[in-house]
């Protein structure tokens, strides 16, 4: 089964007169796209499949979810499933699947992502527009019916004009006008019987999408403590820069060495194809050198390889990358040319490796969130995917989340520490610890505390112990399951209102800060709850409950600042499948009114 994508702009017309082109790509390898197409995947637009997750069907890959939060994303999505026999009754539960999976982890309402769904075969069926709902709800339970209109003969290419041409219509919801990126989903099982390679050339035409400059700067450590683990540092680069479009027009890249002084290797404009780059940073020779000052090279960085002279694109507001690795703790001060850098608009991420001070790389980097810290120069390819969740980003998401990560939040996780959570407490602590990774941990931002409950509340640290987030994670991971019964849910709600987020351990309801509360539960509370989540409510505090098959629903659902902030899954072990949807309520920063409608599933 193939599974593309086209990001539909407006510098093409296809056949008839539709509106706008666009770039396919796959949900896997190039050559089923070839095979079918005549088109392979394009890296600009490869995240957002690898945002919708996948279902675990005999014809659909898993991909990647990326940690980029989805609640800002602002799309205008449809989706073209084939409705022949190729697909079938037996597949069509997996491509229903995947439909709702992509949806569930989208902010789907009128000013964030609207979906619309046709079907085709022979002829075409249009299901519902763009602006046909307006809730993630109402959208679900219309792809939850879905039936197949049936059909022999693909008219693959027809029904990809057609969409074009009717799916992306202002009076049908599209708001290409607006500047909205405007994205076609093909989901076909079957080959094309008409002239489809036609109308994927016209869409390719627009392949050069505005916005997809980048000036992406690396200022790796160069001395000779990273000798024996240069290879792992060249290949790191090379891994970031690989899914980049690179070119004049697109994205350049440069690299620098640091020691007691900077080196640079190679300059934004010394290369002008990818080639050239990836064969540049394979020849690259350790520079040398006993001890770094990255505060000096990171002035350097800002007044000479990031300026124009040397190919920033800066003055033309094309975005500003800067990635700073380190193995050692800097001799100098890195804070003033950190805040200069940030100043003049470049985005700096830190990557700190074994002796790297984790306070100096959140100091460089834009904040905690863009920073990242491994033991070894081995664990190193765990980032680059990270890294070009960001970097890769489209211009208007990357404005939102640099604004979003300006924002605080008191963060307290309730878990549940009773015999009913034995078996998953390793679970939860990981989904915790993945949760604080999209938080800026610091005392002027993000702030968080975990607490244990059963018959009584354990606080395992306060929103004011620590104010690093490599600091928070290490605790997270020295947390043991208490164990016990009964499960007290209604005491511990209250303990948390006032212990935990009271002004003297760091709560700060007093200075608005919006307070949020994640409660997992295993179980049914052995008392009351309603008191105290009423009590939780009247000052604010957002409740969200994760419950297993075995928590109370309604009770989970009354805990909860409204219905829909209740998660289900069957059990522990089955988190990860709810965190894209679980951490997009990190970063919602309206009014609780106006939160994203969450489904709670049962997984």
């Amino acid at each position: 089964m193939l599974v593309l994508a086209a990001g539909v702009g407006g510098a093409v017309s296809p056949p008839g007169g539709g509106g706008g082109g666009g770039v396919l790509l796959c949900g896997g390898e190039g050559k089923p796209c070839r095979r079918h197409i005549g088109m392979s995947a394009s890296p600009e637009h490869e995240h957002l499949l690898r945002r919708a997750g996948g279902t675990p069907g005999p014809h659909l890959e898993m991909i990647e979810i990326t940690t980029v939060q989805t609640q800002k994303v602002v799309r205008d999505i449809v989706f073209l499933v084939d409705g022949s026999g190729y697909i079938g009754n037996t597949n069509l539960p997996y491509v229903r699947d995947f439909m709702i999976n992509v949806v569930n982890q989208l902010d789907v309402r009128p000013d964030r992502v609207q979906i619309g769904l046709m079907q085709f075969a022979d002829s075409r069926k249009i299901e519902f527009y763009l602006n046909s709902y307006n809730n993630r709800q109402d959208v679900v339970s219309k792809i939850s019916q879905l039936r197949l209109s049936g059909g022999s003969v693909l008219n693959t290419g027809a029904a990809l004009e057609y969409a074009l041409s009717n799916m992306f219509k202002t009076s049908t919801g599209s708001r290409r006008r607006q500047g909205v990126q405007q994205v076609l989903i093909l989901i076909t099982g079957g080959p094309a019987q008409d002239q489809v390679k036609k109308v994927a050339d016209q869409m390719a035409l627009s392949v050069v999408v505005a916005g997809a400059e980048r000036d992406v700067a690396f200022l790796i450590d160069g001395t000779e403590n990273v000798r024996a683990d240069f290879a792992y540092i060249k290949d790191f680069i090379i891994k970031i820069i690989e899914p980049l479009d690179i070119g004049t027009d697109g994205v350049r890249v440069s690299v620098a060495q640091h020691a007691e002084r900077p080196t640079p290797t190679f300059y934004l404009n010394t290369y002008q194809t990818k080639d050239e780059v990836i064969r540049a940073v394979n020849g690259m020779t350790l520079a040398g050198g006993n001890s770094l000052n990255t505060g000096s090279a990171l002035k350097f960085m800002k007044d000479t390889i990031l300026s124009e002279r040397h190919g920033s694109r800066a003055i033309h507001n094309v975005p500003q990358f800067l990635i700073v690795l380190a193995g050692g703790k800097s001799r100098d001060n890195v804070k003033d040319s950190a805040s200069a850098l940030k100043t003049s608009g470049v985005v700096p991420f830190g990557v700190g490796v074994k002796d790297a001070d984790p306070k100096q790389i959140e100091a460089i980097s834009h904040n905690p969130s863009f920073a990242f810290n491994v033991r070894e120069f081995s664990e190193l390819s765990s980032i680059p995917q990270k890294l070009n969740n960001y970097v890769r980003l489209p211009r208007e998401e990357l404005t939102h989340v640099l604004q979003q990560d300006t924002e605080k939040h008191d963060v307290v996780f309730l878990i549940d520490g009773s015999y009913d959570s034995r078996n998953g407490f390793e679970e939860i602590r990981d989904f915790v610890k993945k949760m604080v990774e999209s938080l800026n941990i610091d005392e002027n931002s993000d702030q968080v505390a975990v607490v244990q409950y059963n018959r009584d509340s354990t606080v395992n640290f306060y929103l004011n112990s620590y104010s690093s987030k490599n600091d928070v994670l290490n605790s997270i991971g020295t947390i043991r399951h208490k164990s016990g019964r009964p499960l007290n849910l209604g005491k511990a709600l209250t303990f948390v209102k006032d212990t935990v987020f009271a002004a003297s351990v760091g709560g700060r309801n007093a200075e608005s800060v919006p307070q949020y509360l994640y409660v997992f539960s295993g179980g049914r509370s052995g008392d009351d709850v309603r008191g105290p989540a009423q009590s939780l409510k009247k000052n604010g505090i957002k409740t969200f409950t994760i419950g297993t098959q075995n928590a109370d629903t309604l009770e989970m659902q009354t805990i909860s600042f409204t219905p829909a902030h209740s998660f289900h899954v069957t059990n522990f072990k089955n988190l990860q499948s709810i965190h894209p949807s679980v951490e997009a309520t990190l970063r919602s920063t309206e009014d609780t009114t106006e939160l994203p409608t969450v489904i709670g599933k049962m997984v």
